[in-house]
């Protein structure tokens, strides 16, 4: 078994396990037809315990303007699923601005994304286009992505001080995905 599978696996499972023997991926699903229409089909490697909120109106825009960002640098939905999980985890599909003493160090928008390390400036990050293309930038630069467990996809762009937070978000993303990728 190649070394990233492995890795990725263990990580995200966050157990080593003796002997060689590896906890299998779970299956890939089919979304359900949206109006009459087949909805597309999100490949997910889904591990772990999931998480699921309910998503107001200006969440699920987000939702729309992640895949349409997505779409638009022409990558593939699984794309769309790494950033949407990564944007519940870090704000819960909010475009958050200085949240004061509460925030984490000058983290903004829907990714969490820092004008101090580069992500640009916090007007550009708290645009939602401008923010998934940020991350979708970094995303294209980390070999292998299309194969890697979310989580490890999500962690190397983002370098997180929680990796393993993002996989517990992945069935929700491929759901929305599957919802809206065709809307």
């Amino acid at each position: 078994m190649n070394t990233i599978i492995r890795k990725s696996m263990l990580s995200v499972a966050g157990l080593a396990f003796a002997g060689g023997v590896f906890a299998g991926p779970i299956a890939a699903h089919a979304a359900p037809a949206v109006d009459g229409k087949p909805a597309a089909v999100a490949v997910a490697k889904v591990q772990g315990a999931q998480s699921h909120i309910d998503l107001n109106d200006e969440q699920t825009a987000n939702v729309k303007a992640i895949i349409a960002a997505t779409k638009k640098a022409g990558l593939p939905e699984r794309a769309a699923v790494i950033s949407i999980a990564t944007s519940l985890q870090e704000s819960k599909l909010e475009n958050l601005g200085h949240l004061g003493d509460m925030n984490d160090h000058d983290s903004l928008g829907l990714f969490q994304q820092r004008p101090s390390s580069g992500w640009g400036t916090p007007e550009q990050i708290t645009d939602p286009e401008y923010s998934t293309t940020a991350f979708l930038k970094g995303l294209k630069q980390v070999d292998g992505w299309q194969d890697m467990a979310l989580t490890d996809a999500a962690q190397t762009v983002q370098v997180s001080a929680y990796p393993d937070a993002y996989a517990q978000w992945e069935q929700q993303a491929t759901d929305l995905v599957a919802q809206h990728w065709n809307s």
